[in-house]
């Protein structure tokens, strides 16, 4: 499977305000979430965003919320289940492909990611714009997602897939910001 610009959704899955402080390497997550939001919206990749139980856990941070097109209040740790999948779908039919990222990496992200696939999508994860309280929780749901046929990219990974060319009319506003990372 390649990233396809033209089929692809960015989804940036539970950055919340009341969780990202117990989240390992947190800001670590957000600083690679917001590369791949600013990569995404150069490109004009749809970026959708998800908030789990928001009076709870807060709503996202605020610098992720301000890339998504549209931000979906779920109450189910898979986003499918709570209507993600028709959000993907009204915001562009032609998407078969899913890029996330997010927290609870064991939980909400990657029931979100089995659900997707479960619906026909082709799933891809970016580990390190993910988090999990405990190191040990995103480590297995990375292997688990994987061993379900997941592919796991590194964001310089997706971005390059994304563009597919040096030729690519947005390469050279990319590239700045790869060099500013």
């Amino acid at each position: 499977m390649m990233i396809n610009q033209d089929t692809s959704a960015l989804i940036l899955i539970d950055y919340q305000t009341r969780l990202m402080p117990s989240i390992h390497e947190g800001q670590e997550a957000i600083a690679s979430a917001l590369f791949l939001a600013q990569v995404a919206q150069a490109l004009a990749i749809p970026i959708l965003g998800t908030e789990q139980n928001p009076d709870g856990l807060g709503s996202n941070d605020e610098r992720i919320k301000a890339f998504c097109n549209q931000t979906l209040v779920k109450h189910s740790f898979n986003g499918a289940a709570d209507g993600l999948a028709d959000a993907i779908q009204k915001t562009n039919p032609a998407i078969t492909q899913v890029v996330l990222a997010g927290c609870e990496a064991h939980v909400c992200l990657m029931q979100t990611a089995l659900g997707l696939q479960i619906l026909g999508y082709e799933v891809a994860v970016v580990p390190e714009a993910c988090g999990s309280r405990m190191p040990q929780d995103k480590i297995l749901a990375i292997g688990r997602m994987s061993q379900q046929k997941i592919a796991m990219l590194s964001a310089e990974m997706l971005v390059f897939e994304w563009l597919k060319t040096s030729e690519h009319p947005q390469f050279k506003n990319v590239l700045k910001l790869i060099k500013n990372r």
